[in-house]
């Protein structure tokens, strides 16, 4: 199927005929399409607008919709939401997967391969739709997909390993982990990546997989390891890989403790 019927279909399925056939042809481009071609011919920099953009909408409305659900709860529930599993399973639904075009380094990755393609492109359509349409056309497309699988039952659902360390970094150091790729190797149908997560600027954690989340979860499990040691420097901090500190919290101020 050429490029032009997969972009018509599934402008029928998300509800809205692009200005810009670009946008929605390159948010249903993986990579390995396009090699040698410029970045914007494919997924990741729409990918990478759209999971800011859902991001910032899932947490308004989850913010809106539980106003006695507090800070823990409702970061459970928002990853839990945007999850690549949960994304992939609703773009699958949607029937996005006959539409991503690959390219043939990537079509014997099988199962591994689409699960992936899909979150991202789902990310890459919202990405697409925010700069075509706006926010609130947007916004409807997030709602109508991601709205049934809303449930406050997932705030107590066992956090994934990046979703714990968010909330541990979120509630002892007020900021977010930042994920950096750091190496890439092996032929493009099976490839090893290397990832960090810094904590205030700092490497906490390192970790290697197939895919650049897995890499991401291998290394938020070795940053969890890592804020688990006390080290005793004789001021009664915790220090962190990469020699970040932190002032311990005290058991029974209510803050809790890593």
């Amino acid at each position: 199927m050429r490029l032009y019927k997969h972009v018509s279909a599934v402008e029928a399925l998300i509800g809205h005929e692009f200005a810009d056939k670009q946008l929605i042809g390159a948010a249903l481009t993986h990579p390995s399409a396009v090699e040698g071609r410029p970045v914007s011919a494919s997924y990741e920099r729409l990918e990478f607008l759209g999971d800011s953009i859902l991001g910032a909408m899932v947490a308004t409305d989850l913010y809106e919709r539980f106003p006695e659900m507090d800070e823990g709860g409702l970061t459970r529930l928002k990853i839990s939401l945007v999850s690549g599993k949960t994304l992939s399973e609703v773009a699958g639904a949607l029937g996005l997967g006959k539409h991503i075009v690959f390219g043939e380094s990537e079509r014997g990755t099988g199962a591994r391969g689409l699960s992936s393609a899909l979150e991202n492109v789902y990310e890459s359509i919202v990405g697409a739709l925010y700069l075509d349409a706006g926010y609130r056309k947007t916004h409807d497309f997030v709602k109508r997909t991601l709205g049934p699988h809303v449930s406050p039952e997932l705030a107590k659902e066992p956090l994934s390993p990046k979703s714990r360390l968010q909330e541990v970094t979120q509630r002892a150091y007020r900021c977010a982990p930042v994920y950096k790729l750091v190496g890439a190797e092996g032929p493009a149908h099976s490839p090893t990546f290397t990832s960090v997560v810094l904590i205030e600027g700092r490497r906490a954690g390192r970790g290697r997989g197939s895919s650049k989340k897995e890499a991401q979860t291998a290394a938020a499990l070795d940053a969890l390891g890592h804020l688990s040691e006390r080290v005793d420097n004789g001021l009664g901090d915790r220090v962190l890989a990469g020699g970040v500190t932190r002032a311990a919290t005290s058991p029974d101020d209510g803050t809790g403790t890593i």
